[in-house]
């Protein structure tokens, strides 16, 4: 292959990349949204701040059982076929989420929601990093990342600002619309990449008896907990500081997805140029402080926004290294390995809403210590699993 042949081929590659990025923004935005209008959507259903919460966790538990089952189930399918289906499916969920006129039908749109994200999610993370040579895997990741990263720095923060200027049923309509228009794109525009090996069921569960791959799944679960404590509760942790001013959670939702915009790209950057260890070891620290931070910086706005920037550089730059251990333990399972990390990570999201409403009764600003708590915990599993490693070429 020529260099020109080759520059075009990667530039095609990045192309696709970047339309499973815009269809992970949708994935990301569905969920994060939510955080800053819980308020106007329980006052809307004539329900609790916490029981609205609690339709994140059947979204993410959902997620988490059926993305390995659709992942063997549909094991031949077109990857193009899978993430077009679980958009339409996710389009369809919210549009009757936004229409709902009580806590049933609202947790329903989520439902049907959640199994368009369990379609969509494994595919999404598997095609990614195979479409680009193995020194660009980081870059890869941190593109599809950037979708995340996105829906905390655009989607949640415009969604959060539409409910306050209007109603959050607009942001859930123009949300369910967008996620159509993407499935039609992904289909038409996805169709050649390859489906790849299809791994048995027992290879699949296989991968998950190396304690590399677990330990870094496990990280993944607290990681991703420790921020969703902390996210999906913002309004509620920065009441002191916002005064209640949907604007000003705006703002602050705004500062955060700006900051993990550059950890995106730091977190993709340093770990093709550090590797994986150093940069999430790093970015995990910087999570933990920021957390505790933000726990004495309660009632001060100014504060809060420089925190809120610190945790969303650090939150973004984890990200990548955690992912690209996965692929780095055994390359040849990789697409295997992260369709668990989505798995783990939807267990995570679901958990933090149930730890979130019970810590909840005893002051919202607590919930920024159970979060570094967790934040910690997830940095010394991952420690642990370069650990494992070196203990067993002692041995050998």
């Amino acid at each position: 292959m020529t260099f020109i042949e080759q520059s075009y081929s990667l530039r095609g590659a990045y192309l696709r990349i970047a339309l499973i990025a815009a269809a992970l923004f949708v994935v990301g935005t569905n969920a994060f949204v939510i955080a800053g209008v819980l308020p106007q959507i329980a006052t809307g259903l004539g329900a609790t701040t916490s029981s609205v919460s609690y339709s994140i966790t059947w979204y993410a538990i959902i997620v988490a059982v059926l993305a390995p089952a659709i992942s063997v189930l549909f094991a031949r399918t077109s990857r193009a076929t899978l993430m077009g289906v679980g958009l339409a499916l996710i389009a369809a969920g919210i549009a009757l989420s936004a229409i709902a006129g009580d806590l049933a039908i609202f947790t329903a749109g989520r439902i049907v929601a959640a199994f368009g994200g369990a379609a969509l999610m494994p595919a999404a993370m598997a095609v990614a990093p195979s479409l680009v040579p193995a020194e660009q895997r980081g870059r890869a990741l941190g593109v599809v990342g950037l979708g995340f990263m996105l829906a905390t720095a655009v989607g949640s923060p415009l969604g959060t600002a539409l409910a306050a200027l209007g109603s959050w049923r607009l942001a859930l309509g123009i949300l369910a619309a967008l996620a159509a228009l993407l499935a039609v794109a992904v289909v038409l525009l996805t169709r050649a990449v390859p489906t790849g090996a299809v791994p048995g069921v027992a290879a699949r569960f296989a991968v998950l008896r190396d304690s590399r791959i677990g330990l870094a799944l496990m990280t993944a679960l607290l990681f991703t907990a420790a921020f969703n404590m902390v996210y999906i509760f913002s309004s509620a942790v920065t009441r002191s500081a916002t005064g209640g001013s949907g604007t000003a959670l705006a703002t602050l939702l705004l500062v955060f997805g700006a900051a993990g915009l550059v950890g995106n790209w730091l977190g993709g950057s340093f770990t093709d140029r550090f590797g994986a260890r150093p940069t999430a070891l790093i970015a995990l620290a910087v999570e933990v402080v920021s957390l505790v931070a933000l726990f004495w910086a309660d009632g001060s706005y100014l504060g809060t926004a420089v925190l809120f920037g610190v945790w969303g550089l650090a939150t973004a730059t984890a990200l990548v290294p955690i992912q690209h251990r996965l692929v780095d333990v055994d390359p040849v399972v990789a697409g295997v390995s992260l369709s668990w990390y989505s798995t783990a990570m939807y267990i995570g999201i679901a958990l933090a809403p149930v730890v979130g409403a019970s810590v909840l009764p005893y002051g919202a600003a607590w919930l920024d210590l159970v979060g570094a708590v967790a934040a910690a915990a997830a940095l010394a599993v991952f420690a642990l699993g370069y650990a494992v490693r070196r203990r067993v070429a002692v041995v050998a």
